[in-house]
């Protein structure tokens, strides 16, 4: 009975043993490499397989989604003769599990030898700042050497990167002196700019500033001049104008004298006395020290009386006037041709020329904003009515002409 039992075990675990040898259950994305004594069958992928038991077996299971490796630093000698040290990443992918299987040993081992020896040869064809600043150029060359290289492996390499290059020690601080010493100058150089720059605008500004103060100097002369001119002018209508009518006011007041003197038939006492009245004004100068009265006055004014009066019937010398003196001819009348010597209103031409310096005075510098300038009013002209027609003096009347006749005084 024992005996039997031992053998329905026995039987049982073969059983288990055949089975298990028989069936295989192959994940996604893995391929299972079978052999049937010792000599390739197949390749199976994603499913459940049977195998002849003890015939058939399972030499690798090859997973066939993209890998991600990374490779520890390798030292690579650059064309200055410089050590870098440089860590590189393998993006790859089994295509061909078959191959990867028979044709090479251990493919990450051949992925990683193969790596360092073509980024070696890659490397070292450049110098260490080329090799700094042409990751990409030696990235598409890794991809493409390995990629050719690794095909009969059934490999399929994506990408390759290089994680770092790292220089020696004493060579990084070179570099960093070297980056700080090419800022420094780039700096220097900026400072450098900036202070020609600002030199040129302070120049271009004091140049400009130079040329509007000249042109302002210019026009003030301008407008000054003309100023003095037109102030001459007006000065010099203004003098002849007054020189005109004080002429004018003379000749009035010495034909009102003449005439009142004339109607009033002057004695020789009011003649002495009209003399007495002028010795003070004769005397008043500060150069007189000493002021003679002639003896022989009275005997003078007789004298002057007789030769322009007349004796009356009491015996008294009367001026009388001449017959002649109103058919004497009077000043003719300009009072037309001097009215423009007392116009006040100001010449357009030289209001214009005015206008025009101001305007050119108020021009807003270039590169800068305008300015708001505030207009002069024009005054209103208050329109002066010219002078009265002077009246022409009445000029004195000759002694040789006819004399008119007054009735004599009671």
């Amino acid at each position: 009975m024992a005996a039997a039992l031992i053998v329905l075990v026995i039987i049982v675990v073969l059983v288990v043993i055949i089975v298990a040898k028989s069936v295989t259950l192959v994940p996604q994305a893995q391929a299972a490499v079978i052999e049937r004594l010792g000599r390739y069958v197949k390749t199976v992928s994603g499913q459940l397989t049977f195998l002849v038991p003890f015939v058939d077996r399972v030499r690798a299971k090859v997973d066939l989604r993209e890998r991600v490796v990374s490779f520890p630093p390798q030292p690579v000698i650059t064309q200055d003769n410089l050590t870098v040290s440089i860590d590189t990443v393998v993006y790859f992918q089994v295509t061909n599990p078959q191959a990867a299987v028979y044709e090479i040993n251990d493919y990450i081992i051949g992925v990683e030898q193969l790596t360092t020896t073509t980024l070696r040869n890659v490397v070292g064809g450049m110098t260490l700042e080329e090799t700094l600043t042409s990751r990409d150029s030696i990235n598409g060359q890794l991809r493409g050497v390995l990629d050719e290289a690794t095909g009969r492996w059934g490999l399929r390499v994506a990408r390759v990167e290089l994680k770092s290059i790292d220089p020696p020690p004493s060579i990084q601080e070179s570099m960093e002196k070297q980056m700080k010493a090419d800022r420094e100058k780039r700096a220097m150089i900026l400072n450098a700019e900036g202070m020609r720059e600002s030199s040129i605008k302070t120049a271009e500004g004091n140049k400009q500033s130079q040329i509007l103060a000249a042109e302002g100097a210019k026009q003030a002369a301008i407008l000054a001049a003309e100023a003095d001119r037109q102030s001459r002018i007006l000065r010099a209508q203004g003098d002849r104008a007054a020189q005109y009518l004080r002429a004018q006011g003379e000749a009035k007041a010495i034909e009102k004298r003449f005439a009142a003197i004339k109607a009033g038939r002057p004695t020789p006492e009011l003649l002495a006395y009209q003399y007495l009245e002028t010795l003070p004004e004769m005397a008043r100068g500060e150069a007189n020290k000493v002021w003679l009265v002639p003896s022989d006055f009275g005997s003078a004014l007789k004298g002057f009386a007789k030769t322009l009066g007349v004796p009356g019937e009491d015996g008294v010398f009367r001026y009388e006037p001449s017959a002649a003196d109103a058919d004497l001819a009077r000043p003719e009348d300009d009072s037309d041709e001097v009215a423009d010597w007392f116009e006040t209103k100001t010449d357009p031409a030289i209001a214009k020329a005015v206008a025009a310096a101001e305007a050119v005075a108020r021009q807003p510098v270039a590169g800068e904003e305008p300015r708001a300038v505030h207009q002069a009013v024009p005054q209103p002209q208050i329109p002066v009515a010219p002078p009265a027609a002077p009246q022409p003096p009445v000029p004195p009347q000759p002694e040789g002409g006819p004399r008119q006749q007054y009735p004599p005084l009671p």
